[in-house]
C-alpha cells in the first residue's frame, strides 16, 4: 500500500508500505464533486523517502517488468493527456482542455469540456438542457418498496443505533485529523454515547458514567452524554471513533453497495464493573 502515515491501520495489515507525497508536495490534477479539474502545485519537497504518486506508479511498473508500458509517461502533465484521450466521447469529456496553464489560469475547468463547441461559463450545471446520459435523453431512477430495517430492535437489543459524524474537528475514521494536536483538543479523545434522558433514568445510566453498548458482533465501553435530541430508543455514536464499528452490522445496498453502517440494533447497561475501580 501506499500512504503518508505508516501508522493507519491498513498499514498495519500491508506487506510492503510505499511512503507517498502529500497534497503540496507533488503536482497534478484533482478532480472535486462539483466536477471542477484542478492544478496542485508542489511547494514543499517531500520528506524522507516519500515520492509522489506518478513516480511510484512509475518505479513499481519497472519493478514488475513492465515499465515500456508506462513510456508515455514522462510527466504528470503527459499522464494528464492520456486521461483526457480516454474521457473524449465520454459524459465526463475533458478533451478540450489545453494543458497545466488552461487549468490555471481558468481557476479551474468543469466537465465536459469536449475538444468542439466547449462552454467556458465558470459554472456549469448538468443536464440543464433537460437531456440525460440515456440514448432517449429522458432520465432513469431506481425504485422499489421500501424495506425493513436488516436488524430491527429485539427483547434482547432493544435499541436502534445509530451513527454519524460528530463534531467538526473529526473526519471519517480520523487518519489525518487524529494526528493533529489542535484538533484533538476539540472533540472528546475516548469513544461517547448520545441517550435519551426518558431511557438514562430507566436504566439507571447517570451522565458522564460509562456505559456498554453490545450488539450481536461485539461490545464496547463508552462514555454517556444524556441528550433529548436523541429520540427514547435510539442511541448515537459518532462513526470516528474505531470502537463504533465492532458494533456495526456488514448488510450492503444491493445497487450501490454501501454499507448499512448506520443503524443495528443494541443493547445499553451501564458498566458498573468499571465505575467501581474508577479513582
Amino acid at each position: 500500500m501506499q500512504d503518508l502515515y505508516h501508522t493507519t491501520e491498513t498499514a498495519a495489515l500491508a506487506d510492503l508500505v510505499l511512503p507517498a507525497a502529500g497534497w503540496g508536495e507533488k503536482e497534478g490534477t484533482i478532480i472535486n464533486a462539483e466536477r471542477r479539474l484542478g492544478l496542485v502545485k508542489k511547494v514543499a519537497k517531500a520528506p524522507g523517502q516519500a515520492l509522489a504518486d506518478f513516480w511510484i506508479f512509475k518505479a513499481v511498473a519497472e519493478y514488475w517488468g513492465c515499465g515500456r508500458m508506462f513510456d508515455e509517461w514522462s510527466s504528470p502533465e503527459a499522464a494528464f493527456r492520456i486521461l483526457q484521450r480516454l474521457s473524449a466521447g465520454q459524459p465526463c469529456d475533458f478533451s478540450g482542455i489545453r494543458g497545466y496553464r488552461h487549468i490555471d489560469e481558468a481557476g479551474g475547468v468543469q466537465w465536459p469540456y469536449p475538444a468542439e463547441n466547449a462552454d467556458d461559463a465558470q459554472e456549469r450545471r448538468l443536464f440543464a438542457d433537460g437531456r440525460f446520459f440515456h440514448a432517449d435523453g429522458r432520465a432513469r431512477f431506481v425504485f422499489e418498496p421500501p424495506r425493513e430495517m436488516p436488524e430491527p430492535p429485539n427483547e434482547r437489543y432493544p435499541f436502534v443505533l445509530l451513527t454519524g459524524r460528530g463534531s467538526a474537528a473529526q473526519w471519517h475514521t480520523q487518519t489525518r485529523t487524529g494526528k493533529s494536536a489542535v484538533l484533538r483538543k476539540l472533540y472528546p479523545q475516548a469513544v461517547y454515547v448520545e441517550i435519551n434522558p426518558e431511557d438514562a433514568r430507566r436504566l439507571g445510566i447517570a451522565p458522564h458514567g460509562l456505559v456498554t453498548v453490545a450488539s450481536q458482533r461485539g461490545e464496547i465501553t463508552a462514555r454517556a452524554f444524556v441528550t433529548p435530541t436523541i429520540q427514547p430508543g435510539q442511541v448515537f455514536l459518532p462513526m470516528h471513533y474505531v470502537e463504533t464499528n465492532q458494533l456495526t452490522d456488514a448488510v450492503f445496498d444491493p445497487y450501490s453497495k454501501q454499507p448499512s453502517y448506520k443503524a443495528c440494533a443494541v443493547s445499553v447497561r451501564p458498566a458498573r464493573h468499571l465505575e467501581e475501580r474508577k479513582p
